[in-house]
């Protein structure tokens, strides 16, 4: 019967194995889905930011008259 000790301690060991596998990638799941998350709060906060300094941009060379090309 020493073999089916073995094999017990085999199993129960695969299957503390696999619990922690299982707790360690719902963790990287839910760490993965803040990211997206901050991510997609990021690009629409610099979409905002590009808009406003394209604004300010048009709005300072139409105060501006016959200025010179950049290569002067």
């Amino acid at each position: 019967m020493e073999t089916d000790n073995y094999t017990e301690e085999r199993l129960t060991a695969v299957e503390m194995k696999l619990a922690y596998l299982e707790d360690f990638m719902n963790k990287l799941q839910n760490i993965s889905v803040e990211h997206e998350q901050i991510i997609d709060r990021l690009t629409a906060e610099n979409r905002v930011l590009k808009g406003k300094l394209t604004e300010l941009i048009e709005a300072q060379e139409g105060d501006i008259p016959n200025r010179k090309p950049p290569h002067y």
